[in-house]
């Protein structure tokens, strides 16, 4: 593995990073883009997380508030309400599981810290409210540190750059030397396909994303269903899945080493390929 460390430590879980490993995302919303409003009771949240651990994720990304474009922003208590009688659920359900909370918003992130999330997953990098970092901080929990541009509201509405690869390399330079001054050590880095990028903005940070490992520490790809397969595609996110598998690859062999997925069997069968390839001479 090029550049990026090897070893993730989760509040006490390690996680291998020596081969890629899988996040499962499990929105605990009624709107987000893919499948918002399936899992809101427990028998359902519990089939979907078995089965994601049973096709071989990792890690189960939990989110209280939709963050596609336009999304409506909920309080923090609602999404508190949303989360946490979740985590809770999942700590008791699979003990052995690593929980990564997907917000933005230290209070929330808190009480699920105190809940024994492992990972907090935030799409704002702290500039929502900055109170995250702290807390993140406090708890040793590691940290995914995601480029946008703009906020979910206006993200989408005319993004601009002079140099893309360059911005966002310049932007995680800056940021991860913050946080590791704020004493946040395990960071990981996601270039937040989707978030403020047209879709060639998204496929130059793909194409280019093995520039990253440069930064020295593990990439995320949440590319998953996502408008850059759809858009090229034409298809709508319930058709995306064939494509998301086929950038999924590519992520792989870009230096990817955790994907952030809806579909975990196809992801699971992706990196088994990818491997295959690796070790054939």
């Amino acid at each position: 593995m090029e550049h990026q460390q090897r070893t993730l430590n989760c509040r006490g879980k390690l996680l291998d990073l020596s081969e890629p490993q899988i996040m499962g995302i499990l929105n605990i919303t009624p709107d987000s883009f893919f499948d918002g409003g399936k899992y809101n009771q427990k028998d359902s949240i519990i089939e979907q997380c078995a089965r994601m651990i049973r096709e071989g994720a990792s890690i189960l990304d939990i989110g209280g508030m939709s963050s596609r474009p336009g999304a409506k922003v909920i309080s923090a208590e609602e999404e508190k309400t949303r989360v946490l009688p979740v985590i809770e659920m999942l700590r008791q359900e699979f003990p052995d599981v690593i929980l990564s909370l997907d917000t933005i918003r230290g209070s929330v992130a808190k009480k699920g810290l105190e809940k024994g999330i492992h990972i907090i997953n935030d799409i704002s990098a702290g500039s929502i409210d900055p109170s995250i970092l702290e807390i993140t901080a406090r708890y040793k929990a590691p940290y995914v540190l995601m480029h946008m541009q703009g906020r979910p509201e206006n993200m989408q509405d005319n993004p601009v750059y002079a140099n893309i690869l360059e911005e966002v390399y310049d932007f995680f330079v800056a940021a991860i030397d913050r946080l590791r001054g704020m004493g946040i050590r395990d960071i990981i880095a996601d270039p937040g396909f989707g978030f403020g990028k047209k879709v060639e903005d998204n496929y130059a940070l793909l194409k280019h994303l093995r520039l990253f490992s440069n930064l020295e520490i593990p990439l995320l790809a949440g590319v998953s269903r996502k408008s850059m397969v759809c858009k090229v595609l034409n298809v709508n996110p319930d058709k995306a899945l064939n494509g998301t598998t086929a950038l999924h690859m590519v992520a792989l062999q870009q230096g990817a080493r955790i994907l952030r997925v809806h579909d975990v069997r196809e992801a699971a069968e992706t990196i088994k390929l990818w491997q295959q390839l690796e070790k054939t001479e």
